[in-house]
């Protein structure tokens, strides 16, 4: 064991151990969960080390064998090695002192390891020129953004799945449902190309909130004046972390602004927040429309993936539109949880990053495995049951709605109450009563006059 010592007093750590007597007192302090920093944000850390440390060196602050031992601690971390020794907790309390100095005290331990004989110092050397109010915010964004293209990736999946379905189904009727009753037909191809486009916003929403994480506070230190800094940091830090991670980040205009501000979080968080809600309607959709298969809807068929019940032989759920409702459900809490964290933020820092960076990286993490397996596991599987469509259209009393601007409303009305009376279909009552000519009866009830495609086509020009 070795004895080291902070402000508070001094602690046994593990001789073997990496991590120092911040990551420990994190460790003993925070027991909420077994739930680790998540990489991303650790690596992210790292990679602003990295730029520090090379920076510094060429603004004449730090030595040269010292930021040659960091940039090779940081090499051998950002490999993936050591990660073991990542101990503090995702959730946290002092706004990610705990995570940004996790970072500091295992890099200088392995750059001393790595360089023997060299003294480095975690905070002298590895966080100079920086504060964990400048660094962790900083990797915060990095990490969402570092995540973001595998969860377009999924949108875009869902919505070319779609959009095949929408080619398919393209002339198959089916009866339109407002306040789940009967309303005016349409076609399956409305209906996907529908959810196609809702999507398609989801993307947009996205890729326009993206825009807010790439402005950072790095160069900040602790409030936003840049107090500890020099000129060459400052001009030179964010293109360097740029360089490093591939991002195209840059420094915020109002560092004191960026530093005790949480809008951001709360403008991305809310695009995540609507791509829940959205997914979750479509599930729901998917599930009525599935129901059955005797009693229910019908009209769609779901891939079976599972057993239903214990207890009911052949009972088939729709487990994979289920378990993307629950991902909803708390993805819509997270937005709740950065909503509130933001809000409670005060004077010139928030300190309550640690948990809106734990939600919003799970609510991409869970937003993209659940869209990739519904997917993959529902959607491309749906089949329409076209045979239930046409039966319920054609005995549907509501396509008599066509037959208004010829018949009255008062007139029509009654027609639909006496062919639900009598059990009978408009077009069967219209010809043997001779209400209208048979040709024009048998124009004003077709599936194209019905679904109104030719002016649905000439209003609607999506891709």
């Amino acid at each position: 064991m070795r004895i080291e010592h902070d402000c508070i007093g001094t602690l046994a750590i593990d001789d073997d151990a990496l991590y120092g007597i911040h990551s420990k007192r994190a460790e003993e302090n925070f027991p909420i969960s077994n739930e680790k920093l998540h990489p991303l944000l650790i690596e992210s850390l790292i990679q602003i080390k990295k730029a520090a440390a090379e920076v510094n060196f060429k603004a004449g602050t730090l030595a040269a064998n010292k930021s040659q031992a960091i940039v090779n601690a940081c090499n051998q971390l950002l490999l993936g090695r050591y990660s073991e020794a990542f101990i503090a907790p995702a959730i946290q309390g002092s706004a990610g002192t705990s995570a940004n100095m996790n970072v500091n005290e295992v890099i200088a331990h392995l750059a001393e390891r790595m360089t023997p004989g060299l003294k480095v110092h975690p905070n002298d050397d590895v966080n100079q020129s920086q504060s964990t109010n400048d660094t962790f915010p900083t990797a915060g964004k990095m990490a969402m953004l570092k995540k973001l293209p595998a969860l377009l990736t999924a949108i875009d999946s869902l919505k070319t799945a779609l959009r095949d379905k929408a080619d398919q189904y393209a002339e198959t009727v089916k009866v339109g449902r407002t306040q789940l009753q009967d309303a005016v037909p349409t076609t399956y191809g409305n209906t996907f190309r529908a959810y196609w486009s809702m999507f398609s916003r989801d993307t947009k929403r996205l890729t326009t909130a993206k825009a807010v994480l790439t402005e950072v506070n790095l160069g900040a230190t602790a409030i936003g004046t840049g107090l500890n800094t020099t000129d060459t940091y400052q001009a030179t830090i964010v293109p360097t972390v740029n360089k490093l991670s591939q991002l195209s980040l840059t420094q915020a205009t109002n560092l004191i602004d960026a530093t005790q501000n949480c809008d951001a979080y709360v403008t991305f968080s809310s695009a995540l927040k609507a791509l829940a809600v959205d997914l979750s309607k479509f599930c729901n959709d998917l599930r009525l429309l599935s129901s059955g298969p005797q009693a229910g809807l019908a009209e769609l068929k779901l891939p079976a993936k599972q057993a239903g019940s214990s207890i009911m032989p052949a009972k088939v759920n729709p487990v994979i539109p289920e378990v993307v409702n629950q991902v909803a459900f708390q993805v819509i809490g997270n937005d709740t949880t950065v909503t509130l964290a933001a809000e409670a933020g005060q004077l010139e820092l928030n300190a309550f990053e640690p948990i809106m960076f734990r939600d919003i990286l799970a609510s991409e993490t869970y937003l993209a495995n659940a869209i990739q397996t519904l997917v993959t596991n529902c959607v491309t599987g749906i089949t329409v049951n076209e045979d239930r469509c046409r039966t319920n259209v054609e005995h549907s009393a509501v396509v008599a709605t066509a037959l208004s601007p010829y018949l009255g409303y008062e007139t029509t009305t009654k027609l639909v109450k006496r062919a639900v009376k009598e059990n009978r279909s408009i077009r069967e009552i219209l010809k043997t009563e001779h209400l209208l000519a048979p040709k024009l009866v048998d124009e004003l009830l077709s599936s194209t006059n019905l679904t109104n495609q030719k002016g649905y086509h000439a209003i609607t020009r999506e891709g």
